[in-house]
C-alpha cells in the first residue's frame, strides 16, 4: 500500500496552518509553524494572490493531508458524498470523522491520525468482535 513519506513538519509550513500530524509536539513553541512560518523550499516565502483553483487545490491537498489519505482514497469518499442527497462538504466531512482511525484519535487513544491509523492496522481495535 502506498504511503506518502513527505515529513510531516513540511506538510504543515506548506499549508500554512497546524495540521496537528505530530500530536502533542504541534502545541508545543517546537512546531514548525511557530519556529518558521513560511512555506518550504527555495521560493516558499514568495506568496501572490492563488487563483480560485489554487484555492480549491490547497483546500483539497490540506483535508487529504489532515485526515492521511492519499488521492483515490479521498476520491472514493468524494464520490459517496456526491451520490448522498445532503450538502457535498458536509457528507464529506462526515464521512472523514466516522472512519475507525479517526474515531480511535477522537477518543485519546492515539496521539496523531497517524498513530491511530497504526493501531487500527495492527487489529488492536475490534469493532462488534471483528478487526
Amino acid at each position: 500500500m502506498a504511503r506518502n513519506s513527505t515529513p510531516v513538519c513540511k506538510l504543515c509550513r506548506r499549508e500554512g496552518v497546524k495540521l496537528y500530524l505530530k500530536g502533542t509536539r504541534c502545541d508545543s513553541p517546537k512546531c514548525a509553524i511557530e519556529r518558521r512560518n513560511k512555506a518550504p523550499g527555495m521560493h516558499g516565502a514568495r506568496r501572490s494572490k492563488p487563483s480560485e483553483y489554487g484555492t480549491r487545490l490547497r483546500e483539497k491537498q490540506k483535508l487529504k493531508r489532515f485526515y492521511g489519505l492519499l488521492d483515490r482514497q479521498f476520491a472514493r469518499n468524494f464520490a459517496d458524498a456526491a451520490r448522498s442527497k445532503e450538502n457535498t462538504g458536509e457528507q464529506l466531512l462526515s464521512l472523514m470523522e466516522r472512519r475507525l482511525d479517526n474515531v480511535v484519535y477522537r477518543l485519546g487513544w492515539a496521539p496523531s491520525r497517524s498513530a491511530a491509523r497504526q493501531v487500527v492496522g495492527h487489529g488492536h481495535v475490534t469493532v462488534n468482535g471483528r478487526h
